[in-house]
């Protein structure tokens, strides 16, 4: 049985790095079609820093880092999930909604009833997931310049009351 965790980690961490890194160049390679070069991936780092997130969470198979996720806070109650990636070669086996399903628990923990993401119309599997997990689309909330559609979620009511020491399912 393989055996999934969900680790609160910092982003400058080894492994939130190569994650966040991977995150990026797939997002870059998928956009423009090829393979993202090492200037690319530096300079949306630069763009896009990871120190304004109110929980990072790596995920783990058998122990390996194979994904990760952020989320920050937008206003009183609502949040906003990001750098939502998974390994290529951990997608297909649930971890993309266990990683969903961890961060809505550690979103509940910092009071968050709401959340929100964006996402761009070339990234057809990530709508797909966020659609299977209860998040409807909405207007347009932010000016992200590539996202082309935006979700949000309530959370229900038993993942909000959660105790912090409560770890989200692993199974």
């Amino acid at each position: 049985m393989t055996a999934w965790t969900f680790e609160h980690t910092p982003t400058d961490h080894p492994d939130a790095v190569a994650l966040l890194r991977a995150y990026r160049a797939e997002l870059i390679s998928r956009y423009y079609r090829r393979p993202a070069t090492e200037a690319e991936v530096d300079q949306l780092d630069a763009e896009e820093p990871d120190t304004c997130l109110a929980a990072f969470l790596v995920a783990r198979r058998d122990g390996a880092p194979v994904g990760c996720v952020g989320l920050r806070r937008l206003d009183a109650g609502l949040g906003e999930l990001t750098k939502v990636y998974l390994d290529p070669r951990a997608r297909g086996q649930g971890g993309g909604a266990r990683l969903i399903t961890a961060i809505e628990a550690a979103a509940a923990e910092l009071g968050l009833a709401t959340l929100r993401l964006d996402t761009r119309a070339d990234l057809v599997e990530a709508r797909v997931l966020y659609a299977r997990q209860g998040y409807r689309e909405i207007p347009r909330y932010n000016d992200s310049e590539y996202a082309s559609h935006w979700f949000e979620k309530s959370l229900p009511a038993a993942v909000r009351s959660l105790s912090p020491t409560t770890p989200p399912t692993a199974s």
